[in-house]
């Protein structure tokens, strides 16, 4: 997980559930309400998942716009932002999202719980989506040269 500034009470209070939960959580910052930019702390999320340390990311932020978008500069992060249930769902099932962002200013606490419990309990459809998420990847290594 991580967050910037905006995201952290969000952060602290979904690290919370998680944990009670039974999962484990690496906190990637940032680790206070003190402002804090938050593209570094959104890769080094996405980092640990791509390189298997990790099996989902979660990032937030005011909108989770900018978090999402930091995430997906890591090759091989899918990260899609998510402030509701339906595409928290669809994220995970046709697009095989592996990063989870979310705006703290813009998602409540409890419908927040709910949008990360469908994320990681939503499995990868498949079939005609593995085509695309793999075009995707594609696109990905085109772009990095």
């Amino acid at each position: 997980m991580g967050s910037d500034h905006a995201g952290y009470p969000l952060k602290q209070y979904l690290k919370h559930v998680l944990k009670e939960q039974g999962h484990e959580v690496a906190d990637h910052g940032n680790h206070s309400e003190d402002p804090a930019d938050y593209p570094p702390i959104c890769a080094a999320v996405a980092r640990a998942v791509v390189r298997g340390e990790a099996d989902f990311g979660i990032v937030l932020g005011g909108s989770g716009q900018g978090e999402q978008i930091s995430a997906n500069k890591v090759r091989g992060a899918r990260a899609a932002l998510c402030n509701d249930l339906y595409t928290a769902r669809m994220a995970r099932a046709h697009n095989d999202a592996n990063v989870l962002s979310i705006g703290a200013r813009v998602v409540a606490p409890g419908l927040a719980e709910e949008i990360v419990a469908v994320f990681l309990s939503t499995p990868f459809d498949g079939g005609r989506h593995s085509r695309r998420v793999e075009q995707i990847g594609n696109i990905e290594a085109e772009e990095c040269g």
